[in-house]
């Protein structure tokens, strides 16, 4: 696993309370809104369609020793289509990081079973690829990608669910301010195994953008 940004599973959607699907969390001019913002940094943002199916299944397959055993990310077809449904939906906002000099593709981040009304949060999740691990840059992405959370999307609160051996990854929500709300046993099944996990959360009025 990379010494500084691990993966951090994808939300479930069971037992929280139900979206409001009525707005859309993210259209083109956020994309572009996000990449502006990363003008002066190392990565862009945008979001994910079917030009981009190799490429990600390819890192998906090169970064296994990165992933495992924390994350699954989509490394088929198939599943990269389903993802992309997912990240159509009203209540995602998926997002590719691209390193800005070569284009290649640093990782990639979910905001899922966003919730509107009184509650207006969303699960972030996240994965960084093995060719550009090390770097900063899937920190760099995750800033932005948070900045248009509490800006674009007008969300309140992101809550990132990490398992608690996974150190690199608390580590860096640490860094970007998220405060440890609690523990969940057995929250997620992954690789087979029901797995326990830490539930990490950062605040509109916490957050800091440099």
């Amino acid at each position: 696993m990379s010494p500084e940004y691990p993966a951090v599973a994808s939300m479930p959607s069971s037992g929280r309370p139900s979206a409001d699907r009525s707005r859309s969390p993210v259209r083109a001019a956020n994309w572009r809104l996000v990449h502006r913002k990363n003008m002066r940094m190392d990565v862009t943002a945008s979001a994910p369609n079917l030009a981009d199916a190799e490429e990600f299944i390819e890192a998906v397959r090169a970064s296994r020793p990165l992933h495992h055993p924390w994350i699954d990310p989509p490394g088929t077809p198939e599943r990269f289509a389903a993802y992309l449904d997912r990240a159509a939906a009203p209540d995602q906002a998926s997002y590719l990081i691209r390193h800005r000099s070569c284009g290649g593709l640093v990782g990639y981040v979910n905001i899922s079973n966003i919730v509107r009304g009184a509650f207006q949060s969303g699960y972030l999740g996240y994965a960084a690829f093995a060719a550009h691990a090390g770097r900063g840059l899937m920190t760099e992405g995750l800033r932005a990608v948070i900045a248009s959370a509490f800006g674009d999307l007008g969300l309140h609160r992101l809550e990132a669910n990490i398992q608690p051996a996974n150190h690199p990854s608390i580590s860096l929500v640490r860094r970007l301010g998220f405060e440890k709300e609690g523990f969940s046993p057995r929250y997620l099944l992954i690789d087979g195994d029901w797995r326990d996990h830490e539930r990490w959360a950062l605040r509109s009025e916490t957050w800091s953008h440099p």
